[in-house]
């Protein structure tokens, strides 16, 4: 059975490759990339690092992120929520990547985040990508075991839209397998920029 980790990651690279990051010819390596809710590096090692000069990370489980410390490329890891992140002074991201981890933040605390996000996107180019669960429940499913939320791509939308953010691009993940006679949950990409 194909890796689902494998699948992820080269749907993520062709997804990047639309948008011109990439390391093939005509696209552009880019200087400086914020992973949100890192998690023990899978795509900061797999995906940012391959991409970008330097990734800093959040993620607020430190041992999470200790195999990451002192690794070429890896500069600022910031131990704490996406909630409670605070950017670093002077800080500016080509890319700022979230990946499985905003279903954690109410919608309050995403568009705060978002703003914080906005605030040290580089002006020109800068992107936002949000790749995350859609729900198929015909609304956003609350999940009371870990407390998180699965929302709707109508609710995506309207919450990109309040936070000032127009979609450049989407695109939905392809190839993952049937686990257990079991489809897993739909998974889009969003690439966003500040309206200007």
């Amino acid at each position: 059975m194909p890796s689902v980790s494998r699948i992820d990651l080269q749907g993520s690279r062709t997804f990047l490759a639309r948008l011109g990051i990439g390391i093939k010819s005509g696209r552009q390596r880019i200087p400086r990339v914020l992973e949100g809710g890192a998690g023990i590096g899978r795509i900061t090692e797999g995906l940012l690092l391959k991409l970008a000069d330097q990734v800093d990370v959040v993620e607020p489980v430190a041992k999470f992120t200790e195999t990451l410390r002192g690794k070429p490329g890896v500069g600022e890891i910031h131990n704490v929520g996406l909630e409670k992140w605070e950017p670093s002074e002077g800080a500016v991201y080509d890319l700022i990547w979230i990946q499985w981890c905003i279903g954690h933040l109410n919608d309050e605390e995403l568009l705060q985040f978002l703003e914080r996000c906005k605030s040290v996107l580089e002006k020109k180019h800068g992107l936002i990508v949000f790749k995350e669960n859609l729900s198929t429940w015909g609304q956003d499913k609350f999940d009371e075991l870990d407390g998180s939320v699965t929302r709707e791509d109508e609710k995506f939308q309207q919450l990109f839209k309040r936070a000032g953010l127009k979609l450049v691009r989407s695109d939905m993940q392809h190839g993952f397998p049937v686990v257990k006679n079991r489809q897993l949950l739909p998974l889009k990409m969003y690439a966003l920029r500040p309206e200007q």
